[in-house]
């Protein structure tokens, strides 16, 4: 499956732009789940199994599931959702950057072990660190532009001459010299509208990830506004928390599709 296309696919065969992020805390999840050995695969596979015709991706986090020691369950729950659900792109939200032969084992990790059809990536390596990415050509990689997080200011706001900010260059590398596969995407907060605006304006049509609703207290007629692309697409807007834990008890998944839906149709209102 070649991610721009699954993606593209996705925005318009479900009308959706809404990505639910999967951060599965064990301390969080419902009491007939609490204890098991597989209880994280089974929470991810509940909020998939729920919310799937929604969305136009999902985002599982790796840390969550490696700090339990779960990265089986991170496979098996991929395996879950290009089975049961084969038209729906995952994105894995790793944020790898590291030295090139590093890079490839993560590439190979992501891309090959886990079967991600898109990888987050940190560019601050430079192009070399981000290459083994790239060469997959019909995976989606993922760079973070202008983070929803309020430290990401202290470099990404930063001159870098000409009155360029860094985020800013990292868009323009990006769009004019390391997307010749066309399978890129930048990752910019909705917690910043005016910075989504400008990265808009630098990469034209390119696909934006968008974290930061929700939870974090993004607006989404403010984001939508800033972002959409040419065609009324090009988000992913992703929300976590608030759909995974909109319900406490067993009935968690139908509560995160309430949620899941509400949130894709605010989305959808200001289309």
């Amino acid at each position: 499956m070649h991610f721009m296309y699954a993606l593209q696919a996705a925005w318009q065969s479900r009308n959706s732009l809404l990505c639910v992020g999967l951060d599965p805390d064990p301390a969080r999840f419902p009491a007939h789940l609490q204890g098991r050995p597989d209880a994280i695969f089974e929470f991810c596979k509940g909020i998939v199994d729920a919310t799937a015709d929604l969305v136009c991706c999902f985002k599982p986090q790796i840390a969550y599931f490696a700090a339990q020691r779960a990265e089986d369950q991170l496979e098996a729950l991929i395996d879950h959702i290009h089975d049961r659900h084969p038209h729906t792109p995952v994105i894995l939200d790793a944020k790898r950057g590291d030295i090139g032969s590093t890079a490839t084992q993560y590439a190979v990790e992501a891309f090959e072990r886990f079967r991600a059809d898109a990888i987050t990536v940190n560019p601050y390596m430079g192009r070399d660190s981000v290459e083994p990415y790239l060469e997959y050509a019909d995976k989606g990689v993922i760079l973070l532009c202008r983070t929803s997080n309020p430290g990401g200011s202290d470099l990404q706001f930063l001159e870098v001459g000409g009155g360029e900010r860094l985020f800013e260059r990292v868009a323009r590398l990006v769009a004019n010299d390391w997307n010749a596969s066309g399978n890129c995407g930048l990752v910019v907060g909705a917690t910043f509208p005016a910075e989504i605006a400008r990265v808009r304006q630098i990469v034209g049509d390119m696909p934006l990830l968008v974290p930061g609703i929700g939870a974090q207290g993004g607006d989404i007629a403010e984001t939508m506004q800033a972002g959409g692309n040419s065609a009324g697409t090009g988000l992913m807007i992703n929300s976590s928390r608030a759909i995974l834990y909109a319900g406490s008890g067993e009935d968690y998944a139908a509560a995160a599709r309430r949620v899941a839906l509400e949130t894709r149709d605010a989305i959808n209102a200001h289309r």
